[in-house]
């Protein structure tokens, strides 16, 4: 079984490394069923099954090249960092500095990682927000030495 990740906040913020995907993704939602979908050539890096329809987040180019008009063209940040899925306030962290710079997100968790999209034409300004908030944890690290 794998680990299961870090829980505190503090150590998240601090030793976290965010990454962003140069790719362009989009959000697409189809009431197709699942297994009439073209998901091998589609290679979608989320699925979210919803009453209203299945949601697709892939990149643009293939969300194209299969008909599909996308929405919210963004890009994602992998917070590069084994957080739990029982860890308390760091998606709220996150989100929140971004807010206060007005930069919408979306975000899911996986096993292993957290990942934030943002709009497109804002990725540079979220990865210099979450800069500036892993050097104020890393600041409050080292002042607790």
């Amino acid at each position: 079984m794998p680990p299961t990740g870090e829980q505190n906040l503090s150590t998240l913020l601090a030793t976290m490394q965010p990454t962003l995907d140069p790719k362009t993704y989009v959000f697409i939602t189809t009431t197709q069923a699942l297994h009439t979908l073209p998901l091998a050539t589609l290679q979608p890096v989320l699925l979210a099954h919803e009453v209203e329809g299945t949601t697709i987040v892939t990149t643009q180019d293939l969300a194209a090249s299969h008909g599909f008009e996308g929405v919210f063209p963004c890009k994602r940040i992998s917070l590069t960092i084994h957080s739990s899925l029982e860890a308390v306030g760091l998606i709220a962290a996150i989100t929140d500095r971004l807010k206060d710079r007005r930069i919408s997100t979306n975000v899911v968790s996986g096993y292993f990682h957290d990942h934030v999209y943002v709009p497109r034409e804002r990725a540079d300004d979220a990865m210099v927000v979450l800069d500036g908030l892993i050097g104020e944890a890393r600041a409050g690290a080292a002042g607790r030495m």
